[in-house]
């Protein structure tokens, strides 16, 4: 035991010897970034270069001795290039970096909690925490604040229906997506058992994707609450042994709870697609993804008409969701995502063939999509 914590500290002051070294590389290679910075400004030259960067994402991939790191490199290099945009927008624009307010739903510890950091990471930010996703969505449609998080579709339980209602009732769009892997996990005080919990608390997602885990503990009341963090931090507070909650182990962490059974959701690659919305939508070169909202005729044939159009033009389209207009029985909202950038001569052609069997259209967004988990 002693010779493996001896050779683990001798990988990681290797590991710390690299890290000193990428960062002058970081350095050097961000100071060059900002020279580049300089002759675009001089020159009128916009700061995205999309083909170049794929060159440089490429090139930088093909250096990988073994060729099982390209995948990460090419992320890691993603990321690089985004953090060395924004320090270009920031000097030829001659402005300090704002810091952003930013809307999160649930307290901290939530899944929302983690797609936000993961997202915004690199800027600067004050997180702002809401019970609801009425409130949210509010405070970025009045204005109230820069960007909002907000949790749309789960991978194993659906479209969160509240969200798209929501969506489609304030003047706000989406600007961009986060994908977090979901590990639901049954949390308690200290004293507490399978045997001595009678109460659990969980965001009603929370309960859907963990369905399974239950059918062993028929007579535990499930309590839908706020968020599934706002349940630990209750359990938390309440210090019950007949209490529990279902969270993420970042909640069990921060509130001080053990975690009983780990992992209980039903799927093992249990992912939430998160939005990012903003009061107005962002132009992105590279936004490849369009979320819609669409109503069709109420007469045979308009919905498979308009589907058709989609298949025409080759637009590959992700999700589609459908909701009651509320105004008009048994008549529906349908929520489509599709890949595509607004400005691409195909896209423009599907928007057009469309329009002869819709009533209604709402461009809720166009922007990148995200696949990271």
């Amino acid at each position: 035991m002693q010779e493996n914590e001896l050779d683990l500290n001798a990988i990681r002051k290797q590991i710390d010897e690299v890290d000193h070294k990428l960062a002058e590389a970081l350095e050097a290679r961000l100071n060059l970034v900002m020279q580049v910075a300089d002759y675009k400004k001089s020159k009128g030259i916009p700061v995205k270069d999309v083909a170049r960067e794929k060159v440089v994402i490429d090139k930088v991939a093909s250096f990988m001795q073994d060729p099982k790191y390209s995948i990460a490199v090419k992320n890691i290099m993603r990321g690089i290039i985004d953090q060395a945009c924004i320090l270009e927008e920031t000097e030829i624009n001659n402005v300090e970096a704002r810091t952003l307010e930013i809307a999160c739903f649930g307290p901290e510890a939530s899944f929302t909690h983690q797609a936000l950091e993961t997202y915004f990471r690199g800027r600067q930010f004050n997180r702002h925490h809401f019970n609801t996703f009425d409130e949210v969505v509010l405070a970025v449609s009045e204005g109230d604040m820069d960007y909002a998080v907000l949790p749309i579709e789960n991978s194993s339980t659906g479209g969160i229906t509240d969200v798209y209602d929501l969506l489609r009732q304030h003047e706000c769009s989406i600007v961009g997506e986060q994908c977090v892997k979901i590990e639901q996990n049954l949390m308690a005080c200290e004293g507490a058992s399978l045997d001595t919990i009678k109460t659990v608390y969980s965001h009603p997602q929370g309960f859907k994707q963990t369905k399974e885990f239950f059918r062993q503990l028929p007579n535990v009341e499930k309590v839908p609450f706020f968020s599934t963090s706002k349940s630990a931090q209750e359990v938390s507070e309440k210090q019950d042994i007949t209490l529990a909650a279902i969270a993420s182990s970042m909640a069990a962490e921060i509130y001080g709870l053990k975690i009983i059974a780990p992992a209980i959701n039903y799927n093992s690659n249990n992912t939430t697609r998160f939005v990012i919305i903003a009061k107005n939508p962002e132009s992105d070169p590279l936004a490849d993804k369009i979320t819609m909202i669409v109503a069709v005729k109420h007469e045979t044939g308009s919905l498979y008409k308009m589907l058709a159009s989609f298949y025409h033009t080759g637009l590959n389209m992700m999700n589609l969701e459908s909701r009651p207009m509320g105004s008009n029985n048994w008549e529906y909202y349908f929520f489509i995502d599709v890949t595509g950038n607004l400005s691409d001569p195909v896209v423009k052609d599907l928007m057009q063939e469309i329009q002869g069997n819709i009533t209604y259209c709402k461009i809720l967004g166009n922007y990148r999509s995200n696949r990271e988990v």
